[in-house]
């Protein structure tokens, strides 16, 4: 969560943005020593969790990569939010570059003792985000046209690829709930406590980006579904039950450069 004097939408100074480095104690295993490389804000995130077979998980995951199971079952998580001061440090105000929607698929993996975030698809309103994100971080990154509006605490979402496999997503979410931490140990907190994502090289050796943010300001959350197809062209079929639902106003996020993982 940002300090308490930001607004939920206003942008974060450079001092601020190092301030961050400061609260590290909730973190699995320390911040890297390295500088970080880029600065992220995440608004209005809805996270969505379904509960998919863990064979048919396996066949989609990089095989360096270990699949990440919550008491033996297997989650794939569809995540909607806004971006913005999304860039370098120095160059996080771009107009038309540094804010913008984005929607994740992602599943859960370890790799050399650290679990993380793997994505099957990052679908981006802002095209050069796009180029640039595929050609620096290895991410399976998509252009679409994404609309998203907030009416009152409700968002409204509307995404629809425009190059690549087709898929399209529509929702309307918001939270249901006063905003809390999440307990170690609990399942909203494997859900959502990660702190690195996972891609692989042309030869298909895992690589890690170390991220940073606070312990994520969680809400419970209510959602209407509309057509969704993110997880259809994957061919993956959620199993029958109603997704667990969380939700977040805002997060502030650091990230590092890619680096080569070794396996446990």
């Amino acid at each position: 969560m940002p300090p308490a004097h930001v607004p939920p939408r206003a942008p974060l100074s450079p001092a601020q943005w190092r301030a961050l480095l400061d609260v590290h104690d909730h973190r699995p295993w320390p911040l890297p020593v390295r500088p970080f490389l880029m600065t992220m804000s995440w608004h209005d995130l809805l996270f969505a969790h379904w509960r998919v077979p863990v064979a048919r998980l396996r066949e989609l995951v990089p095989a360096s990569l270990e699949l990440d199971l919550w008491q033996g079952e297997a989650w794939i998580g569809i995540v909607p939010f806004h971006m913005s001061q999304v860039g370098l440090p120095s160059l996080n105000r771009l107009p038309w570059l540094s804010e913008f929607s984005e929607l994740n698929v992602r599943t859960y993996v370890r790799c050399g003792g650290k679990s993380g975030v793997v994505f099957f698809s990052l679908d981006a309103a802002c095209w050069p985000a796009v180029l640039g994100a595929r050609a620096g971080f290895r991410l399976p990154y998509y252009w679409a046209l994404i609309h998203c509006e907030r009416e009152g605490e409700a968002i409204r979402y509307h995404s629809e690829r425009v190059l690549g496999p087709a898929a399209r997503f529509e929702a309307s979410y918001g939270p249901s709930s006063p905003v809390r931490r999440s307990a170690p140990g609990s399942f909203e907190h494997w859900l959502s406590e990660r702190y690195c994502l996972y891609t692989t090289d042309g030869a298909g050796h895992a690589l890690r980006g170390e991220i940073h943010h606070l312990p994520w300001p969680l809400q419970s959350a209510e959602a209407v579904f509309g057509r969704n197809d993110m997880l259809g062209w994957l061919g993956l079929e959620p199993l029958a039950a109603p997704p667990v639902l969380h939700f977040a106003r805002r997060i502030d996020v650091l990230a590092w450069p890619l680096e080569r993982c070794t396996a446990d």
